[in-house]
């Protein structure tokens, strides 16, 4: 038998925390420490050398972040060296009690063993030939758009269109691979997934994999969080939700006319966020954090479109037709990740169980071959929320026990057609704009 179970609770407490540092939530609230499989864990001075950046650390300070922590890091090996060293102490098992989710605990548990189920279904092991011919298919669309630049230039102009349409495919299908490479889904080692993600997004598409990285995970860790998922940041331009255009409109503040963002939306951020946007706030960042080796392989891209295209199109040409594939493709891209999450809750973090935060800010797209192809698999989106580094083909495998789960515990698992998620988007930005008008005009 263990050394206290013979002992009542009372004394098997005492006994626990005379070996192990017993924390209440509370403490462990106050002093911005982290939880993870009940252990507590001080990151105050790890943060700033975070591999995933400091502010993801700070967002889940003050919470059990298990199945975060879980969902992000694959080497669990390696990462268990770091936690050693940070731990300071226990907190009591099932004590975190949150007024605005019941039974949290208790799918707290359900979700680790649906997370086994996986595991033991191999649905985290990747398909080489997946993703060989999801490469294949960059380098065969990349090569048809040179070939057609260089045989004809502006000469014909439906070859031209052609081409761009090549093109623009080669790098809407790259984001999904990038994509899938920096939630280390593609390869089993940590290192190739790294190296693979740079010359994707760096090379081949021109951006930084760094920033990549510490943008993209806050959204995974806090999605539709207002003041922590940087994808809905747009407070100036645009008011998502209810609650924040409310806030807004109470204060009488409106830089724009909120009440029409459903019409402007449209022709504003999605023909610049790629081509302008991203590019500026790219550069911001590497120059700040010094990121010289994402400088060094980006050159590889600019290296690679100048011999590429300048010689049939001449410099100027060639800036236009990488400005003309970045605005279509920036369209690809909003139209495929955003009607997932714009029309879904935007809060300010509740702290509540990574299952139900994932299902109440996402939804699913219907499952065809177009639909898995156009949106890189993120038509399952809910999935690749709860399992982040599940290779995308392996998705839709786990969707009926994730509903299951959904159905036990009372969540709505919203899974829409094509038409209508598209349609939503317009329909929760002109809901968003309303309350905002009715706020500020009260």
């Amino acid at each position: 038998m263990g050394k206290g179970a013979n002992l009542v609770p009372d004394e098997a407490e005492k006994s626990l925390s005379e070996e192990t540092k017993i924390f209440k939530w509370s403490e462990i609230r106050q002093n911005k420490w982290i939880v993870i499989d009940n252990n507590v864990y001080d990151v105050t001075n790890f943060s700033k050398k975070h591999p995933g950046g400091k502010v993801i650390l700070l967002n889940n300070v003050g919470q059990d972040a298990t199945d975060a922590f879980t969902s992000f890091h694959k080497d669990m090996n390696k990462v268990e060296k770091y936690l050693k060293a940070l731990k300071i102490g226990k907190v009591v098992a099932e004590s975190d009690i949150n007024q605005k989710e019941e039974r949290k605990d208790e799918l707290h548990k359900d979700f680790q063993q649906l997370r086994k189920l996986a595991e033991k279904m191999n649905l985290f092991k990747p398909s080489p030939w997946f993703y060989s011919l999801h490469f294949l298919q960059l380098i065969v669309l990349d090569l048809i758009g040179t070939y057609l630049i260089y045989k004809s230039g502006y000469e014909n102009w439906f070859s031209y269109f052609i081409a761009v349409a090549c093109l623009v495919t080669t790098q809407a299908q790259a984001g999904w691979l990038q994509h899938d490479l920096g939630h280390l889904s593609v390869f089993k080692s940590t290192k190739m997934n790294h190296f693979a993600h740079k010359v994707v997004i760096c090379a081949i598409m021109g951006f930084s994999s760094d920033r990549w990285n510490n943008r993209h995970f806050k959204h995974h860790a806090k999605p539709n969080a207002i003041k922590k998922d940087p994808d809905i940041r747009f407070s100036y331009f645009y008011l998502l939700g209810k609650k924040l255009p409310e806030e807004v409109g109470k204060k009488k503040k409106g830089w724009l006319p909120y009440n029409l963002q459903q019409f402007y939306f449209f022709f504003t951020l999605p023909p610049v966020l790629v081509p302008i946007l991203s590019v500026l706030e790219m550069y911001l960042y590497m120059i700040r954090y010094m990121k010289i080796m994402d400088m060094l392989w980006i050159t590889l891209y600019y290296i690679r479109w100048y011999f590429m295209f300048v010689p049939s199109l001449g410099v100027l040409g060639a800036v236009k037709l990488s400005f003309l594939v970045r605005f279509f493709q920036s369209y690809w891209f909003i139209w495929s990740t955003q009607m997932s999450h714009l029309p879904m809750e935007v809060d300010y973090d509740q702290d509540l169980s990574w299952f139900r935060t994932q299902l109440i800010t996402t939804c699913n797209v219907e499952q065809s071959a177009f639909n898995d192809w156009v949106s890189g698999h993120l038509n399952f989106q809910i999935e690749h929320h709860l399992f982040p580094t599940m290779p995308r083909h392996n998705l839709y495998k786990i969707a009926p026990h994730v509903k299951q789960l959904c159905e036990k515990y009372g969540i709505e698992y919203q899974c829409k057609t094509m038409s209508q998620a598209t349609f939503d988007i317009y329909n929760c930005l002109k809901e968003s704009g309303e309350i905002w008008y009715e706020a500020y005009n009260s």
